[in-house]
């Protein structure tokens, strides 16, 4: 067998795979001895059937299928000695009807290169890295919230703004009939809310469904409609009052504490706002990683400048997917993916070049620590080690979860990377004012 290759351009290769007949030869006699062993043929008894007749009718295929798994066997073996870096598949080269009566074949494949380029971390202008904190007004906004959510309900004569009220939304045509508790404060205009101020148990209020609510979803859960029905529903509805109910603040006392903490970590409001403070900026941290995140990726792409086989991997997307793609949609989707093809590559650089490594350990303690979580919310404060271990190995039992976490877990020394050797600036500031500055007021 031989194998030589010829580079047409930086980008892109030509692989050329001679096999001759002492390459195949003696794998396919025996074979063939074997299928002799077993074969029924009409008329012969197993193990008595000529060799001829069994060549004339299996050798054809065992041939084309030996020669398949060595020409396989030495592409991926060559690729891995001759350290070559490819993208996509070798794609194989269109060859006439083959003549597997030759004592030998030729075959050629096409390889996409990666390119050869250098990562420049430092930019010129700073990429932000949010810190966000939790404000005064937002763990009084959630105190308040706890209070509600542990508070009692005390009935009302009627409707006041800060009401819970129960009732009944009506259509017959559209054959809605929802019973609801709501607030006023979910309604779009101030205008309905003011339709429900002192009104009482009985009344009945007409309803526009047309900018009811802010969120068409919204709308969709209170009238218990479908998805696309919700979506410009412009209909008249009535809604019922039944019962009436203000909610009452449960008092910041050691009882409400131990409902929130079983393990008495928490004995006092000073001690409750630090609690609330250092598990809301620990859920800001996963946000402000991943806008920094995606700012960085923003800036490697862009300015990491190198050029890719791209009429190669075209032809390569024609074939790679469940479905055969026609060039020009290979073409389409090939503009779709190329950003992130061309970071897939940068990140890999970067792995390699600062040996940036998750082993097993690091996994299976991610997944202790992710469980542990998740076992705390149900009040399982100490998990033994044993209990852990046992979830855990059964949850990365599954690979692709195993996968997800490793990912994961790249992606935060990549984050922990950029932070130290990105040119970044670090802003401190209320979620309230991130949310606007990031995505815009809402």
């Amino acid at each position: 067998m031989n194998i030589t290759r010829e580079n047409v351009d930086a980008l892109n290769a030509v692989v050329k795979v001679d096999i001759a007949k002492e390459d195949y030869s003696d794998k396919v006699e025996q074979i063939l001895t074997d299928y002799r062993k077993t074969a029924n043929i009409p008329g012969f008894r197993k193990g008595h059937v000529p060799m001829g007749m069994v060549k004339k009718q299996y050798g054809k295929a065992v041939l084309v299928d030996e020669v398949n798994k060595l020409l396989q066997d030495a592409l991926n073996k060559y690729l891995t000695e001759e350290k070559l870096d490819v993208l996509g598949q070798p794609l194989p080269k269109p060859q006439d009807d083959i003549d597997w009566n030759a004592e030998g074949f030729s075959f050629e494949f096409e390889l996409g290169l990666a390119p050869e380029f250098n990562v420049e971390l430092k930019s010129k202008k700073a990429i932000t890295q949010y810190n966000i904190v939790a404000d005064d007004k937002m763990i009084d906004e959630q105190i308040e919230r706890i209070q509600k959510q542990y508070g009692k309900l005390v009935s009302q004569d009627i409707v006041e703004n800060d009401s819970e009220i129960t009732g009944t939304y009506k259509n017959e045509e559209q054959e809605i009939d929802n019973t609801v508790t709501l607030t006023l404060d979910k309604f779009k205009g101030k205008a309905t809310a003011k339709k429900f101020v002192e009104a009482k148990a009985g009344d009945v209020i007409s309803l526009k469904t047309k900018g009811l609510y802010s969120d068409d979803h919204e709308l969709m859960h209170a009238l218990k409609i479908e998805h696309d029905t919700a979506h410009d529903l412009d209909i008249e509805v009535t809604f019922t009052i039944t019962e009436i109910n203000k909610r009452e603040l449960a008092d910041l006392d050691q009882e409400l504490f131990e409902k929130l903490f079983a393990d008495k970590s928490v004995t006092s409001v000073t001690e409750l706002k630090a609690k609330i403070k250092e598990d809301a900026e620990k859920q800001f941290v996963q946000q402000a990683d991943q806008k920094f995140l995606n700012d960085v990726t923003e800036y490697l792409v862009e300015n990491t400048k190198f050029d890719l086989p791209a009429e190669f991997l075209q032809k390569w997307m024609q074939t790679a997917g469940e479905k055969p793609l026609e060039l020009d949609q290979a073409k389409e989707e090939y503009e779709k993916s190329e950003k992130s093809l061309r970071y897939q590559l940068i990140e890999g650089k970067l792995i390699e070049g600062n040996n940036i490594q998750v082993t097993m350990d690091d996994i299976k303690n991610h997944a202790r620590e992710m469980i542990k979580g998740q076992m705390a919310q149900f009040g399982q404060m100490n998990p033994s080690d044993k209990e852990l271990d046992d979830i855990a190995a059964r949850v990365l039992s599954n690979q692709d979860e195993a996968r997800r976490i490793s990912e994961q877990l790249i992606s935060q020394k990549l984050i922990t990377l950029y932070k130290e050797k990105a040119n970044v600036k670090v802003k401190e500031l209320s979620y309230e004012k991130f949310v606007k500055e990031v995505y815009g007021d809402k």
